[in-house]
């Protein structure tokens, strides 16, 4: 045969390869107002810098009339480009085949390109849109799944792995997302579920529809699997692109550092008038974040659930960092279950990789009753506290109201190896608020005095200047300094530089068993 003949069976297999399961799928495929697997990559990644693998590669299953079901890549398309011109290692699984089933040539694929990332530093992006395990090959489909969830433990905190879910995610194949460290979904279009609505319906007898069992609003609001809440799949791939942005490409690298253009010693005179007289008045901690970042350009993960907690990412004079803060504006700032487990995976993640973490204080303690008893919230409360004291990455912390009780505690105090710990004139420090504390103290006492009212007024005042005032805690050691409001920008950023060739270790041990 010929080189040109050679060279034209080539082109035909790649094409071949490039249609996925034929036109007429991809057509239905864009009916349905979706992007082919192909096309999600173009859009994810730099132009022009895709580079694919086993694109020829096909499943071996000659059962139930698979033999005449062959496609060239099989259900994945998988390889690696850039991503503003960092190297990125990229799946798509293809609907378009076999409903993007996983078999075990997928499973190979797939595998495959998760060793080379680690190999070579790389982060993990995953565009999911599948029908799940292939049935017709039953034990390979599985044991091709559980090969794939081995991966993405081994590559846990070696590079970052990023899932997007595209259309259906069901079953086996929601835990490979699960297991990496961020979920980005598409409204109205994907869904994440261990059982679909029949068998909850035949099982348990309750009626419920695909989008309310496991849509991206509910998953990204209640349950707190997914991250984002994609519009559209455009803006899916405008997130994870922009979340790259802030993160190194493994754990061996520092964050990156991005020019700044916004001064580091800006003043911001606002701050100093932001936390209210009344210390039950709300106020926005969004705001002071924005105040005090570069160019008020916020990355905030997880923004609907459990939004009495904030957490994101940002830069300070160009550096990047994690912020974990507490919301006031939001069930007073309290900490719960659901927030105490969304602030210790973000400070993880950011242990894995080198991201310092700023954390912003105003809470008044944990929130009561027998929901959050029942639910746990001693144990789950405890994994936010495991993972700030167990992270040796810089830790700088800004009182700014009230550091109340064991939320204090949590919340990347001086005596959780904190690094460099602020607090605003305006912080409380203390076992609990003053008139609560005065009310136990000194309740029976006021029951017997004439005006019992203008007595624990009094006895409050006392509290607050012997107990509850940040100057207690400073002349201890356990706040670093107290900083005008308007110069908080200023003293972040001086201590990060300060603390940009920290070095910490924790004890020798195979790993520690955090409160799960």
């Amino acid at each position: 045969m010929k080189m040109s003949d050679r060279l034209d069976h080539l082109q035909e297999l790649r094409e071949k390869a490039k249609l996925g399961g034929g036109q007429q799928r991809i057509d239905r495929q864009h009916a349905k107002g979706s992007l082919t697997a192909r096309e999600r990559i173009d859009l994810l990644l730099d132009k022009g810098s895709f580079e694919e693998f086993d694109m020829l590669k096909t499943h071996r299953c000659v059962d139930f009339g698979m033999e005449k079901q062959v496609f060239p890549g099989d259900g994945v398309v998988t390889g690696y480009g850039t991503v503003d011109g960092k190297t990125v290692y990229v799946f798509a699984q293809d609907f378009t085949v076999l409903g993007g089933s996983l078999s075990e040539t997928v499973s190979e694929k797939i595998c495959k390109l998760m060793d080379m990332a680690m190999k070579n530093g790389s982060p993990v992006v995953g565009l999911n849109d599948s029908g799940g395990a292939r049935i017709q090959e039953g034990i390979e489909s599985l044991a091709g799944f559980s090969e794939l969830f081995q991966r993405n433990v081994m590559a846990s905190g070696v590079v970052p792995q990023i899932s997007a879910i595209f259309g259906p995610c069901a079953g086996g194949a929601v835990y490979s997302p699960a297991l990496t460290d961020f979920v980005v979904m598409v409204q109205n279009k994907s869904y994440m579920f261990l059982t679909g609505p029949k068998v909850v319906k035949a099982t348990t007898h309750e009626e419920v529809t695909v989008e309310e069992l496991g849509g991206a609003a509910m998953h990204s609001s209640r349950s707190g699997v997914s991250d984002y809440a994609a519009v559209t799949e455009e803006d899916a791939v405008v997130y994870i692109r922009r979340l790259l942005s802030f993160l190194p490409q493994n754990n061996l690298e520092n964050p990156p550092v991005i020019e700044c253009v916004d001064p580091g010693d800006r003043l911001i005179d606002d701050l100093n008038h932001i936390v209210p007289e009344s210390p039950n008045a709300a106020y926005d901690m969004k705001e002071v974040i924005l105040q005090i970042i570069d160019n008020r350009d916020f990355f905030e993960i997880k923004e609907n659930y459990a939004p009495n907690l904030i957490v994101g990412f940002a830069r300070f004079n160009g550096m990047t960092v994690g912020i974990v803060a507490n919301q006031p504006a939001y069930l007073a700032g309290v900490l719960d279950i659901d927030s105490s487990v969304k602030g210790a995976r973000f400070v993880r993640f950011c242990d894995c990789f080198n991201i310092p973490v700023l954390t912003l204080v105003d809470v008044p303690g944990f929130l009561p009753g027998t929901v959050q008893e029942f639910g746990g919230v001693i144990r789950n409360g405890a994994k936010l506290m495991y993972a700030y004291a167990e992270a040796t990455i810089p830790k700088v912390t800004v009182i700014t109201r009230k550091a109340y009780g064991g939320a204090y505690c949590v919340m990347s105090p001086k005596h959780l190896r904190g690094d460099i710990n602020y607090s605003w004139p305006t912080g409380e420090i203390a076992v609990m608020g003053a008139k609560g504390a005065v009310g136990i103290l000194y309740g029976r006492e006021a029951a017997k005095q004439e005006d019992s009212a203008a007595f624990l007024a009094g006895k409050e005042k006392e509290y607050q200047d012997k107990v509850t005032n940040p100057y207690i805690a400073a002349q201890r050691g356990y706040i670093d300094d107290i900083i005008e409001p308007s110069h908080t920008r200023l003293r972040i950023i001086k201590a990060l530089r300060l603390l940009q060739n920290k070095r910490d270790t924790n004890p020798m041990k195979k790993h520690g068993n955090i409160p799960l």
